[in-house]
């Protein structure tokens, strides 16, 4: 099986949320489409160990965003990386209501639409969750963004609980050998472009947050002077939550 060709199939990125006993609940999903035109339902995959997807089968609702595709990044670092068990994901983030009572994220967002929960499917790692749309609208006319965009843009791999999640060991195993017609010749001078940095500063490609080994992390407990190949291979975005293989090089 080639993994990459499950890359061909088609995706947006969504901002789920739920409300159950006064609490919000949210994730990022890039698996939301429509199944029914009447009456009008979608579709949802959510992974059993999310956990929001326990709140959104109790509750019986559900809003689905779609983001624009120039999404205000700390969205995704914060609802796609970090857990609602351990931190108030909608803390800082403005929402409706609509007749569900589903809090429905407004920011970074095309279209949204509000949903009643009418049937739920247990196919493996995730739930397929059916709910009846209830209510709709476009809050902008910008462009969706896409995962294919998403995955370009910022390098991205998705997450381990997401629906197309591919282990990245796979997916480099099937690149094909670089064919080199003429041999090329490289200048002295030019040695040190053909490497990153490993002692310059690292990006994190879901919010921005800047490493830069001469100040460490101190939140994290990583002295001044660390470059970023010498963090612990569990070392995280202290801003997103995001792991090291979302970092890239400054140069």
């Amino acid at each position: 099986m080639k993994y990459q060709v499950f890359h061909k199939l088609s995706y947006g990125l969504y901002l789920v949320a739920t409300e159950l006993n006064g609490k919000k609940y949210g994730y990022i999903g890039n698996t939301a489409f429509q199944v029914t035109a009447e009456p009008a339902q979608l579709i949802i995959s959510s992974h059993k160990n999310n956990f929001t997807t326990a709140k959104i089968l109790e509750s019986g609702k559900f809003s689905v965003s779609v983001l624009q595709k120039e999404v205000n990044t700390s969205l995704i670092g914060v609802f796609g990386f970090m857990t609602g068990a351990e931190v108030d994901k909608f803390q800082h983030v403005p929402t409706i209501t609509a007749v569900t009572g589903a809090p429905i994220v407004t920011d970074s967002v095309v279209a949204w639409f509000d949903c009643r929960v009418v049937k739920s499917f247990d196919v493996g790692t995730h739930i397929l969750i059916l709910g009846e749309v209830l209510e709709n609208d476009i809050l902008s006319t910008e462009e969706a963004l896409t995962y294919d965009y998403y995955r370009e843009k910022y390098r991205m791999l998705a997450p381990k609980n997401a629906p197309t999640y591919v282990d990245k060991d796979n997916l480099e195993k099937e690149k094909a050998p670089v064919k080199i017609e003429k041999p090329v010749v490289i200048e002295e001078d030019n040695h040190d472009d053909l490497e990153p940095d490993e002692n310059g500063v690292y990006i994190c490609n879901i919010c921005g947050f800047r490493y830069d080994p001469a100040d460490g992390d101190p939140s994290m407990g990583i002295a001044p002077g660390t470059p970023f190949k010498d963090l612990p291979d569990d070392y995280r975005c202290p801003i997103c939550n995001a792991g090291k293989e979302y970092f890239r090089s400054d140069d």
